[in-house]
């Protein structure tokens, strides 16, 4: 049985010692990872107490807990938010052969001084340009480097600059085309803007459907979501808008990720190892892809999800920047938006 809480006491949460236990706190909020917890818990016996909160909030808690932090596992959505985690000390170095062939180098951190890894990736999310293709072509919008171009003025719809998923998009781009180049770059994007940056993806799916912009960024399960629908309203949002990739033909498209750590202060360090390992299992990767619409982060890994596969043709070529890099970068992007202006 998974027990669930919202900010928990820590007390509470310390004391639910009846057998093996772990304690997590995530930042995953997909009513879908209910069987994976389930799952666990049926296959190991290592109950669950899980507290739900954003990303900040999470790393709030872990830093004013300290020591007494009963968090056993961290769930995080992002490469910018598992970076500051990490920069902050909140996670601890582990060694697991499983983790380590399972998942790839540039979607974990980096091997730390003492020979362990702080955090790996266990799913992902492409990053994708969706437009209408009544108003542009696939070729107008190919690439990122191309929301820039002058011509699509007036046509681009897009979040917050500093949301988690951009930062990590512009730090990938720091990296491609170096800094100058992507405050250029990051201009455009303000040039070309149909509306304020404003709502999440799904309201920038939104934005192309309903005719405010021609062209918007959106993550693959966001846009997956909507076609596994069976809402004819949100079906029908789908009938003008086109996916592509971006970038196929250079480095690749930027993939998102969510990854997980064993918590610096944890009480239960090997039945958390357990929980990571079995994140990382074919069962558990299948999930993220037919549960929640992730990409698997293992390799070697299939998956049966029809949107996914409909909207990529069975695969695409990603980047392979190693996540940690672009994490680094989100203080430069951020000083970079402030400049040009990029709400």
């Amino acid at each position: 049985m998974v027990a669930t809480a919202c900010f928990l006491a820590p007390l509470a949460i310390a004391q639910s010692n009846d057998g093996p236990f772990i304690n997590i706190y995530s930042a995953r909020h997909y009513p879908t990872d209910e069987a994976l917890y389930s799952d666990f818990t049926k296959t190991t016996g290592i109950k669950i107490n899980r507290i739900d909160s954003d990303d900040s909030g999470i790393l709030t808690r872990l830093k004013a807990e300290g020591a007494a932090s009963p968090a056993d596992v961290i769930l995080l959505v992002d490469a910018a938010r598992l970076w500051r985690a990490e920069v902050e000390g909140l996670f601890l170095p582990v060694k697991s052969k499983l983790l380590e062939d399972a998942i790839p180098d540039n979607l974990r951190a980096k091997r730390s001084d003492n020979g362990g890894i702080t955090w790996f990736g266990l799913s992902t999310r492409a990053r994708v340009i969706v437009y209408d293709n009544l108003k542009l072509q696939k070729s107008d919008v190919d690439t990122y480097e191309k929301l820039a171009d002058p011509k699509l003025k007036g046509k681009l719809c897009i979040r917050s600059g500093s949301h988690p998923y951009n930062l990590s998009l512009f730090g990938a781009m720091t990296e491609h085309i170096g800094p100058q180049q992507t405050e250029i770059w990051l201009k455009g994007l303000v040039n070309n803007l149909a509306r304020n940056p404003a709502g999440g993806d799904t309201d920038q799916i939104k934005g192309v459907s309903s005719g405010e912009c021609a062209v918007a960024v959106t993550n693959t399960y966001y846009l997956a979501r909507l076609m596994r629908s069976t809402n004819p309203a949100e079906k029908a949002m789908l009938e003008k808008v086109a996916v592509v990739f971006p970038n196929q033909s250079s480095w690749g498209t930027h993939l998102n990720i969510a990854g997980g750590a064993v918590a610096k202060n944890s009480k239960n360090q090997n039945n958390a190892m357990q929980f990571l390992e079995y994140l990382a299992s074919t069962s558990a990767q299948n999930h993220f892809a037919n549960g929640n619409n992730e990409w698997p982060a293992a390799k070697g890994m299939s998956f049966d999800n029809p949107a996914l596969k409909a909207m990529s043709g069975g695969a695409f070529k990603s980047e392979v920047l190693p996540v940690s890099a672009v994490g680094m970068n989100q203080i430069k992007v951020q000083q970079m938006l402030d400049r040009v202006g990029f709400k």
